[in-house]
């Protein structure tokens, strides 16, 4: 390869590497304290490619993955990429129909597993009419037992429009979809991200977001994996010993969402920490931050955070708030990261190099997908201010609609996360015989903290006004998420 040569593949990005640094470290696992270098990515991906095709694997095949974070996992994820495979990386959280039928659809020849998801996922493959080769590993061994005495054959060629990943929407809101995403696709959005924070090869990414989520693959690993940088990547996260790992291998930019913020700023209480000079910001995507939280995060921590915002159709990238602290607004998307993205009835739409072609094997869904010019219905419903800068306001599907008055969820959410017991906080329409919806909010406490549902309703109404102010209070012990830490709004409307 060419030095001056853009590389076009994940492939040749690593290639790349190798010219340059093949020593410097990827990945460091915490729990280990094994570190992963881009030398012996390159070694064990040949391995695997070699491995893979022995077993009747051909190129553009899908490898499923079923683990959670850890050294193999992360090197799986890459390996089976940069051999010319796609992956299909498998919700943990998923319930056992759905994983059932993401096994079914994805078609996945051989699946890589740990030996504690041995039974769920024997479960789900009862419901699997196809055969799918199942391989136990441990996530956080040296070696996978595969052994060298394989064939000696060089890599099957890797184009730039090949998949390398089929990630699956998390069905919430119906039948999981395969976003089927590109090498050319994931490139994209790794180097709009690289570029719009500025990393480099001296940059350290702490991130726990799971490698079955599409900020944990693309955000938190393809991206410091372009940019030559390090990533810190513990099986989960804790929040005992998030600071800990923070110092211990001085990450430059820690990756959150926004609760993990929550839970960050409730352990620290009244207590202000500004150690962390190394941490040049954090990013938090997934899901909205209320600004009161960003707030009190860095006078608490003095980490500035940027909010983004990205999806599995589009590789994870979307919006982003500007590295400049003067220019960020809170509450705010920020701006359009990488691509073009512009409001149509009050719906954002995007369009760019980083945004997938198609829903695998759903053409309708595609077609649904997009309009007839090619950008991408994002169902979520927001604003543009006169700078450019974007704002959501609520998912088409989430918004509550109360005596023919849209009410955006997410205003009542930072309403009630404004009262000092409550933790977390997610609105949702319920429906109700005289207004068509009325509004039920589900709370968590804060831990040893009480709130009255009379308490909360008295504060909602100071808050909101009587017409915003929930109906109802639900006290949960906590609030059901996705993989990305996304509350699940629609499961909390049961049983009205």
């Amino acid at each position: 390869m060419s030095r001056t040569r853009v590389p076009n593949t994940l492939r040749e990005v690593l290639a790349g590497h190798l010219d340059r640094q093949p020593e410097r470290p990827f990945l460091i696992a915490p729990e280990t304290g094994r570190v992963l270098s881009y030398r012996e990515i390159d070694r064990q991906a040949r391995l695997l490619a070699r491995y893979l095709r022995s077993r009747g694997l051909a190129r553009g095949d899908k490898v499923a993955l079923y683990l959670h974070n850890g050294y193999q996992t992360a090197l799986l994820f890459l390996s089976a990429m940069i051999g010319g495979y796609a992956v299909a990386p498998l919700n943990l959280l998923a319930q056992r129909s759905q994983l059932a039928y993401v096994l079914d659809h994805c078609d996945c020849k051989l699946l890589f597993t740990s030996p504690e998801y041995e039974k769920p996922l024997g479960e789900a493959l009862a419901g699997v009419k196809r055969p799918i080769e199942v391989i136990v590993i441990d996530p956080d061994a040296a070696e996978l037992f595969i052994e060298e005495r394989l064939p000696q054959e060089n890599l099957e060629a890797v184009a730039p429009g090949d998949p390398a990943l089929l990630m699956y929407t998390s069905g919430t809101t119906g039948t999981p979809k395969g976003a089927l995403l590109t090498h050319a696709h994931l490139l994209a959005g790794a180097r709009s991200v690289a570029a719009w924070h500025g990393l480099t090869a001296e940059d350290r990414c702490l991130s726990s977001l799971p490698i079955y989520h599409i900020n944990g693959q693309v955000i938190a690993t393809v991206t410091p994996f372009v940019s030559g940088g390090s990533l810190i990547a513990p099986h989960r996260f804790s929040v005992s010993t998030w600071w800990d790992l923070v110092e211990r291998h001085q990450a430059t930019w820690i990756n959150m969402v926004p609760t993990i913020i929550a839970y960050l700023l409730n352990a620290a209480g009244k207590k202000r920490r500004r150690d962390f000079p190394h941490v040049r910001f954090g990013r938090c995507a997934s899901a909205p931050l209320p600004p009161d939280q960003q707030r009190a995060f860095e006078r608490t921590f003095g980490v500035s955070v940027i909010e983004c915002m990205g999806m599995t159709e589009t590789s994870s990238v979307a919006f982003a708030n500007p590295q400049d602290p003067a220019r960020r607004r809170y509450g705010s998307l920020g701006l359009p990261c990488g691509l073009e993205a512009k409001m149509d009835g009050g719906e954002i739409l995007l369009r760019g190099a980083c945004v997938m072609r198609s829903y695998y094997k759903s053409p309708e869904q595609t077609a649904t997908a997009f309009d007839a010019a090619g950008w991408l219905r994002t169902g979520d419903i927001g604003h543009r201010d006169a700078d450019g800068y974007f704002y959501i306001t609520g998912r088409l599907k989430e918004l509550i609609i109360k005596g023919g008055e849209n009410i955006a969820p997410r205003e009542i959410d930072e309403a009630l996360l404004r009262h000092p017991a409550v933790l977390e906080a997610a609105a949702v329409g319920v429906p109700d015989p005289n207004y068509g919806q009325d509004i039920r909010a589900c709370v968590v406490l804060k831990p040893g903290a009480r709130a009255s549902p009379q308490a909360l309703r008295e504060f909602c109404l100071a808050e909101l006004g009587r017409y915003k102010t929930p109906r109802e209070f639900r006290f949960l012990a906590e609030l059901p998420k996705g993989p990305s830490g996304k509350v699940q709004r629609l499961k909390l409307a049961g049983d009205a």
